[in-house]
């Protein structure tokens, strides 16, 4: 297979930053600067073509305003920042990557680099385009520039995507990469724990039209198909196709901060009008337990079993969680009456930690056994397949056993 070098190379694109003199700039009207409000910024490395664009306070993506207002407290233990929220919102970067393959290493380029920055009540959006490796560098020192007044990173997988491929553009010219050691929060990885009950899909499409009430315009082009529209605009010099790639970054940026206000505001007021549906409620509270927010958690966990619109199979997995947050806390009387109420539903586990207290906090070995044939009976005639039939069985069996012989002892 071959490398984007050599894709490059077949282009007729020179490879490598040494004596490489700057591309002639387009001819006719296909330049870039005649189809994108951008303009050229000088560097110490040559010139960067950037494309810049303000959007007001009022501006919203969707539904969803741009700019975060409630605190970033949760947000901060969740992505493990502390220092997060006493940053000022000026000094985050929005941050997303096109790029010429998915593979990563030294032959992939990030040729369109999008930051969004508030700015005062207004988010500005820089876009740095690189039309030949030859103009690396010079995007990269405009980037860097760029990034100096910020403190933290938002992406959307970018921990895994665009930080590590912008860090080895720059370690590729020998440069320390910026931004290298701050707080990122990469809402990919948020938006699965808080939508995964609820949304089969979190890919960021999915994500903007059923959260944030986003579609995008008809000129956006699918992520899979961008490397194919830079590579035609090397191959024919015509820029006007790229608008459709600077769209679709700029999109991906913008929803970043809309996205991170929504998430935001969710995991700071969860039992507000912020968080409406009951499988958000649930992934909030199973957010919550992992923090180690037991009460908290609790309480979301009820408002959600309450809530009307709660499937039968979601009530009880929710119930199950809610069980354990009370047991983990030391509330076990809490803890019990979810239990029974699971029991009597037949769910086994809900008859094996009953079966557990009695046994081993209260001794009382004989209710321990009743709990414990309640069970068998439960998974004998419930609608089990074999193997987990006979995974509950042979653990039930043993519990058996042990209790028999000490109800025996007892004698």
């Amino acid at each position: 297979m071959s490398s984007i070098s050599d894709k490059l190379k077949s282009l007729g694109v020179q490879v490598g930053a040494e004596n490489i003199q700057p591309p002639a700039r387009e001819e006719g009207h296909t330049r870039l600067v005649d189809v994108l409000p951008g303009r050229w910024q000088e560097t110490p490395h040559g010139e960067a073509f950037v494309v810049q664009k303000t959007y007001p306070a009022d501006f919203q993506q969707g539904d969803i305003p741009l700019r975060p207002v409630a605190p970033f407290d949760v947000l901060g233990d969740w992505a493990k920042s502390p220092a997060l929220p006493d940053l000022p919102l000026e000094t985050l970067a929005f941050i997303d990557t096109e790029t010429t393959g998915l593979s990563g290493g030294a032959g992939t380029y990030t040729f369109l680099i999008g930051v969004g920055r508030f700015v005062g009540d207004e988010f500005h959006l820089a876009q740095f385009f690189m039309r030949d490796p030859a103009e690396e560098a010079a995007q990269l020192a405009a980037l860097e520039a760029h990034l100096a007044p910020c403190r933290a990173v938002v992406s959307y997988n970018g921990k895994s995507f665009d930080m590590p491929r912008l860090k080895t553009r720059y370690i590729a010219h020998g440069w320390p990469p910026p931004l290298e050691d701050v707080a990122h929060v990469d809402l990919l990885h948020l938006v699965r724990r808080i939508w995964r009950e609820r949304l089969p899909s979190r890919a960021l499409g999915d994500i903007e039209f059923h959260i944030l009430g986003f579609e995008r315009a008809g000129e956006d082009v699918p992520g899979w198909q961008v490397a194919d529209f830079f590579f035609d605009y090397l191959r024919t010099g015509d820029a006007r196709p790229l608008t459709r790639v600077f769209y679709h970054n700029e999109a991906d940026v913008v929803s970043l901060a809309a996205l991170l206000n929504r998430a935001s505001a969710m995991l700071a007021h969860p039992l507000g009008d912020e968080v409406q549906h009951p499988l958000e409620m649930m992934g909030i509270g199973k957010l919550f337990t992992d923090l180690g927010y037991a009460e908290k958690a609790s309480q979301v966990y009820q408002r959600a079993l309450e809530n009307k619109d709660l499937s039968p199979e979601a009530y009880w997995r929710c119930l199950k969680e809610l069980s354990f947050v009370h047991k983990r806390d030391g509330r076990l009387e809490r803890a019990m009456t979810l239990w029974e109420e699971a029991a009597q539903d037949g769910q086994p586990y809900a008859h094996v930690e009953l079966a557990k207290v009695h046994e081993h906090a209260r001794k009382d070995y004989a209710e321990a056994l009743h709990w414990t044939l309640a069970a068998i009976e439960h998974v004998n005639q419930g609608a089990y397949s074999q193997y987990l039939r006979e995974e509950w069985l042979a653990k039930l069996g043993h519990r058996l056993e042990r209790l028999k012989r000490r109800l025996a002892n007892q004698q």
